[in-house]
């Protein structure tokens, strides 16, 4: 979902498994929780089954979470993403994730993904379409950690 509010559908319930010796969900399934969202995002941008039919993928090139508020078993999980940057071969998304009833924040997360060609596995550049999915995804909120190019 677009920056704007949180979508309100659950993503996810936290799992028996996700839980810790501290009663709350473990840091690694933050990870899963999010890479669940980006899979509720891919096809909005023209990204996942579509995408990969045409010979391309995406691959994660750098993360970043921030966890504001821990959550326990069961807990009802939703997301909003949304895109805070791109360029030719660079697509760098945010993800928030929400107790999908109470709607506190608890977590937040960058990802940086590059373009790539499945034949080759080298870094390729984004088809004319999924750019324009982009843009029309792309909020104005400014990045908290991550950058589409390493900082020198």
């Amino acid at each position: 979902m677009q920056d704007g509010g949180h979508d309100t559908e659950v993503l996810c319930r936290v799992r028996p498994e996700w839980v810790d010796h501290y009663g709350h969900m473990n840091l690694a399934y933050y990870l899963v929780a999010f890479d669940l969202a980006t899979d509720r995002l891919w096809p909005a941008l023209n990204l996942g089954a579509s995408f990969r039919a045409r010979g391309l993928g995406t691959f994660a090139a750098e993360s970043w979470q921030a966890y504001l508020r821990e959550v326990v078993l069961d807990a009802p999980l939703t997301a909003d993403s949304a895109v805070l940057a791109f360029d030719a071969k660079r697509l760098l998304i945010r993800h928030r994730l929400f107790h999908a009833e109470e709607g506190w924040l608890s977590a937040e997360n960058e990802a940086l993904y590059l373009c790539v060609d499945l034949g080759t596995r080298r870094v390729a550049a984004w088809p004319e379409d999924v750019l324009t999915r982009f843009a029309t995804h792309r909020t104005e909120d400014p990045p908290k950690r991550l950058a589409l190019a390493r900082r020198r």
